[in-house]
C-alpha cells in the first residue's frame, strides 16, 4: 500500500476520520473520504495519469474540476465500468477502481508514443490528405486503423444494471453555481419569498471561495459559506442540489440537470435510490453563476505532467491537504495566481521563482512574496518545459517588445504552477442564444445580451474579485424577486471583505519561439483534450480555414468533453493574431449541450425494456391472447398479425384467413385505428383544405375517402371522414399515423387557420371497433342480432348507420379495404370484447375466422389499395399513385395543392405505383427489391424503382407485388 507522501496537515474538504483504499492501474493506494481521484493520486505522488488523444504523449492532472482536459479514466469494471471519467471529478470510495485509458500495452511504455515522433506526418487534417490515393486501401486498411487508434475508454458491452430517474420540476429562479455570487442572490431571492433551487456540480457549495483564506463579515470564509447554506436550508421554498450539472439550457427557460446520487458512496442504485437523477427544470428567472475558469499559457512541452493550472495546487492544497510537488515554479500574468505559491509555501513547498510576463505589479501579494525571499522574474516567460513523463525544470527568457531576449535561464522543479488568467464560463449562457461581448478588462469573452430571462452574476460576468461577486449576486437576486413581483421585507445586505488589493492581469496567450537556442523546441498545446497546437492552428488559416468554425473543426480545438473550458480563448487570440484582427472580429465558437458528458442511462431513465414506449392494447386483446394470436407493434399497439393453428406456419395461416375473407366471413380487430372528431360550424372548411378531394356535397350519415398530402404535394396520410350531424365529422387514420394527423391538423389550426372555429378530439380509445368481412358477413351479423337494416339496396356503400348489434349500441360503418362486402361496427370501448365473441359464436356455423393485420395486408394489395408508409416514402404524390381521381380541381386551395402545379411534380419519369407478376408464380420478391431494366446488369447499374409490397396470394394462387417504377 502506498504512502500519501505529499499529503499535509490541511484539507478542509477531506474527512481524516475516514480512510479509504482505491485502485489506480491495478496498483493500491490510500486516501480520504472527500478526495477526489485527482487528490488522491497527487497524494500518492502520481502525475503520469494518461495519455494525450493523437500523439499519445504522457499527461497528467492539470486542474482541480471539470474543466480539467485531459486526466480521463477508465472507472469501474463489468457492466459498471464507466469510460473517459476525469480523475478531477470522480469522489473517491473505499475499494474504487480506475485504469488509465489510450494507452497500450501500458502507461509507462506506450507503442502508439511512436505518433509523437511522426507527428510532423500527421498535422491537422492529415487524415484527410493522406490516405486517398487509394479508395480501397482507405476503406480497409487506413480508416480501420486510425479508427482503432482514436477515442480514449471503452463502453461496457453488456446492459446498464444500474436504475436512473427523471424528475420534472418548476420554479421561480433558479440559480446555477453555488460559489460566493450564486450563494449571495439565491439567499436573496430566497428571502423574497421566492420558489428558488440551487444548483452545483460540486459535492459542497462554496466554488473556489472553499480553497483561499478569506474573512467575509468578520467570519472565516468556511463559517460564512456554512451560514448561508444553513439559511438557505432553513427556508422551506429553497431547494439545494449539490452534485448537479446543469448541462443544457434550452428555450423558454428550460434548463436540464444531472443530478448524481450514489457514485461518490460506491452503493448500487435500487428502484428506491438511482444512481442518477435528471431533472427538468423550468425557472420563470435564471441566474448564472457559473464562475470562470483559469486558463493555461502556451509555450513549448506545456503539457507535461507536474505542469497544473495556479488555482488547481490552490484548491488540492487548501482543499485536500495535497501538496503537487516539493520544488515549486509559477507562470503568470496575475496577481491572483500569487497566492497559490504563498500557500504552497505556507504549507512546505520551495518556490524556486515566480515567473511574471508583467514588468511590475503595485498588488498586495507580490509584496508578500517578496517579504518571504522568493525571487520573482519580471518581464520573463517560460520559454519551454523540460523532462518526459514529469517536468523537471523549465528555461525562461525575458519577454522584450513581445520577442524573447537575452540569455536563457534554467530553472529545476517538480512541478510548475500555470495561470494565464480567468476565462468566463459562458457556455450556458451561449447555450440560451445569448450574445457575447470581449471585455479587455476581464480579458475574455463576457455575457452581452439575451431574450431569455437570464442574468449572470459574478465571474461569469468578468467581475473576479470577492467584493464584486457578493453584490453582483445579492443585487441580482433582489433583481428576479422584484421581476416576480416580489419584494424582500429583510434588506440584504453585503458583508464586508477582507480581500488584497490586484493588479490587471496582461494577456498573453503564446510564448514566442526561441530560434537561436533551440531550448523553445517542441510542440505547443492549445487544446490539451485533442492535442491540438499552436502549429495546427497556423496551417488551419494557411489552407484557409480563417472562419472560427472552420478552424475549429480542421483541428478539433474545442471539441470533446473539454468544450474549448481551458483552451478556447487561447485558440481565438491565436488565430487572432495569424489573421492580423482583434478578437471581437474573430469570434467566438459555438457552445452547445451537453456542458458536460451525461451517461446514456441517465437520458433514458426508466424508459427501457418494457417501458420503453408504451404498450398499447385493445379491449378485446385477452382473447386473441386466449386463441394464440401472434403479435405485431403498429404505433405503440399491439395487433394481432396471424392466428395459426396446430400445425400452421405463417404462410399457411394467412392464407387460411385470406381464402376465408373471400369465400365466408372473417374478423378484424380494427380499434387501433385513429378516430378523430371533429367539431365546430368550420368543420366542412376545414376538411376540404386538408383532404385533397372535394367534402361540400357529403351528406349526414355519408363516408368519404381521402387523402393528405403534405405542402410539398407528398402524400401524409388517408383515411376515411363520415358527417354525423351538420357540423361533426368523425375522421379516420391509419394506427401509425394517428398522432402525427392530430398535431398536424392541431397545428395548422392553433397557426395558420386561427379564425376557423374548428375544435378536435382524440376518441381512438372511446370506441372499439371490429371489421367483419366476406360475402357471409351481413348473415353474421343479423345472426348475432342487430336492429340495423342491413339490405345493401338500402345500406349503400360508403354510409354509416345507427343502432343496436348484439344489443350494444353502435355505429356501423359500410367501409371495405378488402374489397369484399365489409361493416366496420363501432362499439364504446369497454364493450368491445363483448361484440367480438357474440359475432364469433353467432358466425360459427358460416365459417367465421378471426384474421390478423398480414392477412389484411395481403387483401388491400390482391384489390391494389396503398397503405401509407408502404407505397409512400414521403415522394410520393396522388398521381404518381395513379389516383388523379381523389385530387379536386373544382374547389379552391387545400394542402399540397399548389406543389402539383410544379414542374418537377409533374415530369413524366417520375415513378408510379404498378402491380408486379413474376415469371415463376411460386416466387415472392423481397419487398425493398431493386428493379432494374436488365436481368443481368452490370454494376454499377441504376435503380428504376423498387418494390413497396409483396405476397403470395392464395385467392389467385400465385406471388403478387406492388411496385414504384420510373416512367
Amino acid at each position: 500500500m502506498s504512502m500519501q507522501l505529499f499529503r499535509t496537515t490541511g484539507g478542509n474538504l477531506i474527512n481524516r476520520e475516514q480512510p479509504l483504499s482505491f485502485r489506480f492501474n491495478g496498483k493500491a493506494y490510500n486516501g480520504y473520504q472527500g478526495d477526489t481521484l485527482a487528490s488522491g493520486l497527487l497524494a500518492n505522488g502520481v502525475h503520469l495519469v494518461g495519455r494525450s488523444f493523437k500523439y499519445h504523449r504522457p499527461r497528467g492532472i492539470m486542474a482541480s474540476g471539470i474543466e480539467d482536459p485531459q486526466s480521463m479514466v477508465q472507472l469501474g469494471v463489468g457492466t459498471r465500468t464507466v469510460p473517459n471519467l476525469k480523475s478531477t471529478e470522480i469522489e473517491l470510495y473505499d475499494g474504487l477502481q480506475a485504469a488509465s485509458v489510450n494507452s497500450w500495452p501500458s502507461l509507462n511504455f506506450d507503442l502508439l508514443s511512436i505518433n509523437n515522433i511522426v507527428s510532423r506526418l500527421l498535422p491537422a487534417g492529415f487524415y484527410y490528405k493522406t490516405f486517398f490515393g487509394s479508395h480501397k486501401l482507405w476503406q480497409y486498411l487506413f480508416e480501420p486503423l486510425i479508427r482503432r487508434g482514436s477515442g480514449w475508454g471503452k463502453a461496457p458491452t453488456q446492459a446498464d444494471p444500474d436504475v436512473y430517474d427523471h424528475k420534472h420540476v418548476h420554479c421561480d429562479v433558479l440559480v446555477v453555481g453555488g460559489g460566493p455570487a450564486g450563494l449571495m442572490a439565491a439567499v436573496s431571492a430566497g428571502k423574497a419569498g421566492a420558489r428558488v433551487i440551487l444548483a452545483d456540480e460540486n459535492p459542497h457549495f462554496g466554488g473556489v471561495l472553499r480553497f483561499l483564506k478569506r474573512h467575509i463579515g468578520g467570519y472565516p470564509n468556511e463559517v460564512w459559506i456554512d451560514n448561508q447554506i444553513q439559511e438557505l436550508t432553513d427556508l422551506s421554498n429553497v431547494l439545494l442540489l449539490p452534485r448537479t450539472t446543469i448541462f443544457g439550457y434550452y428555450d423558454q427557460n428550460y434548463l436540464v440537470a444531472l443530478e448524481r446520487r450514489l457514485d461518490h458512496s460506491g452503493q448500487r442504485s435500487s428502484g428506491a435510490s438511482p444512481r442518477e437523477r435528471v431533472h427538468h427544470i423550468r425557472a420563470k428567472q435564471v441566474v448564472l453563476a457559473t464562475g470562470a475558469h483559469e486558463r493555461p499559457i502556451v509555450f513549448a512541452n506545456n503539457d507535461r505532467p507536474g505542469i497544473l493550472l495556479a488555482g488547481a495546487a490552490q484548491a488540492y492544497c487548501n482543499g485536500y491537504g495535497v501538496l503537487p510537488g516539493q520544488i515549486g515554479i509559477l507562470f503568470t500574468n496575475n496577481d491572483g495566481a500569487y497566492e497559490s505559491a504563498l500557500d504552497l509555501a505556507e504549507m512546505g513547498v520551495e518556490i524556486r521563482a515566480i515567473v511574471d510576463v508583467r514588468s511590475n505589479s503595485s498588488g498586495d501579494l507580490p509584496k508578500q512574496v517578496i517579504k518571504r525571499g522568493i525571487q520573482i522574474y519580471w518581464g520573463h516567460v517560460v520559454v519551454s518545459a523540460q523532462g518526459k513523463k514529469r517536468v523537471n525544470g523549465v528555461a525562461i527568457a525575458k519577454l522584450d517588445k513581445g520577442q524573447l531576449s537575452g540569455t536563457t535561464i534554467k530553472l529545476s522543479c517538480d512541478h510548475l504552477l500555470v495561470s494565464g488568467g480567468w476565462s468566463p464560463v459562458v457556455h450556458l449562457y451561449c447555450q440560451a442564444q445569448g450574445k457575447l461581448k470581449f471585455d479587455e478588462r476581464a480579458v475574455g469573452f463576457v455575457p452581452d445580451h439575451c431574450t431569455q430571462s437570464v442574468q449572470v452574476a459574478g465571474s461569469a460576468a468578468g467581475k473576479y474579485s470577492l467584493r464584486a461577486c457578493l453584490e453582483a449576486g445579492a443585487d441580482i437576486g433582489r433583481q428576479v424577486a422584484k421581476a416576480l413581483d416580489l419584494e424582500s421585507t429583510i434588506p440584504m445586505s453585503v458583508p464586508g471583505v477582507e480581500e488584497p488589493l490586484v493588479s490587471s492581469v496582461e494577456p498573453i496567450w503564446i510564448v514566442p519561439s526561441d530560434g537561436s537556442s533551440g531550448l523553445s523546441s517542441g510542440k505547443k498545446f492549445v487544446d490539451f483534450q485533442n492535442d491540438t497546437t499552436t502549429a495546427d492552428i497556423e496551417l488551419a488559416a494557411r489552407e484557409g480555414f480563417e472562419s472560427v468554425e472552420h478552424m475549429k473543426r480542421y483541428t478539433l480545438s474545442g471539441f470533446g468533453t473539454d468544450q474549448g473550458k481551458t483552451g478556447n480563448i487561447n485558440a481565438l487570440a491565436i488565430l487572432s493574431n495569424i489573421l492580423g484582427q482583434s478578437i471581437p472580429e474573430t469570434g467566438t465558437t459555438t457552445f452547445r449541450p451537453p456542458y458536460t458528458p451525461v451517461t446514456f442511462g441517465a437520458l433514458a431513465g426508466r424508459y427501457i425494456g418494457q417501458n420503453l414506449d408504451p404498450i398499447r392494447k385493445t379491449s378485446i386483446h385477452s382473447w386473441h391472447e386466449k386463441n394464440g394470436a401472434q403479435f405485431e407493434d403498429v404505433g405503440q399497439w399491439k395487433r394481432p398479425w396471424y392466428f395459426p393453428r396446430s400445425g400452421e406456419d405463417m404462410a399457411a395461416a394467412v392464407a387460411r384467413e385470406c381464402l376465408a375473407a373471400r369465400n365466408d366471413a372473417a374478423l378484424l380487430d380494427a380499434s387501433t385505428l385513429g378516430k378523430i372528431m371533429i367539431q365546430g360550424p368550420d368543420a366542412l372548411t376545414f376538411l376540404n383544405r386538408i383532404y385533397t378531394n372535394n367534402w361540400t356535397n357529403l351528406k349526414i350519415g355519408q363516408s368519404r375517402y381521402g387523402l393528405m398530402c403534405g405542402e410539398d404535394g407528398m402524400v401524409f396520410d388517408d383515411g376515411t371522414a363520415s358527417r354525423l350531424s351538420e357540423n361533426t365529422f368523425l375522421m379516420t387514420t391509419t394506427t401509425g399515423g394517428a398522432e402525427r394527423v392530430l398535431n398536424w391538423l392541431e397545428d395548422y389550426l392553433q397557426t395558420e387557420w386561427t379564425d376557423l372555429r374548428v375544435y378536435l378530439t382524440s376518441v381512438t380509445e372511446q370506441w372499439s371497433t371490429v371489421t367483419i368481412s366476406g360475402p357471409k358477413c351481413r348473415q353474421v351479423i343479423e345472426a348475432a342480432g342487430t336492429t340495423i337494416d342491413l339490405d345493401p339496396g338500402t345500406f349503400k356503400f360508403m354510409t354509416m348507420r345507427e343502432g343496436h348489434v348484439c344489443d350494444i349500441p353502435a355505429r356501423v360503418f359500410r367501409i371495405s379495404f378488402t374489397g369484399e362486402l365489409s361493416y366496420e361496427i363501432n362499439v364504446p370501448w369497454d364493450f368491445g370484447l363483448q361484440l367480438w365473441e357474440r359475432l364469433f359464436d353467432a358466425g360459427q356455423k358460416f365459417g367465421i375466422t378471426p384474421y390478423g393485420t398480414e392477412t389484411m395486408h395481403v387483401l388491400r394489395a390482391e384489390k391494389g389499395f396503398i397503405i401509407v408508409g408502404q407505397e409512400t416514402d414521403g415522394t410520393v404524390t396522388p398521381y404518381d399513385l395513379g389516383m388523379n381521381w381523389i385530387v379536386s380541381d373544382k374547389k379552391g386551395d387545400f394542402i399540397g395543392k399548389r406543389s402539383f402545379s410544379r414542374v418537377d411534380t409533374a415530369r413524366s419519369d417520375r415513378k408510379q405505383l404498378v402491380g408486379i407478376l413474376t415469371d415463376q408464380p411460386d416466387e415472392i420478391i423481397p419487398e425493398g427489391a431493386q428493379l432494374v431494366s436488365e436481368p443481368n446488369p452490370i454494376i454499377p447499374v441504376q435503380s428504376l424503382g423498387h418494390v413497396t409490397s409483396s405476397y403470395w396470394s392464395a385467392s389467385l394462387r400465385k406471388s403478387i407485388a406492388l411496385g414504384l417504377v420510373k416512367n
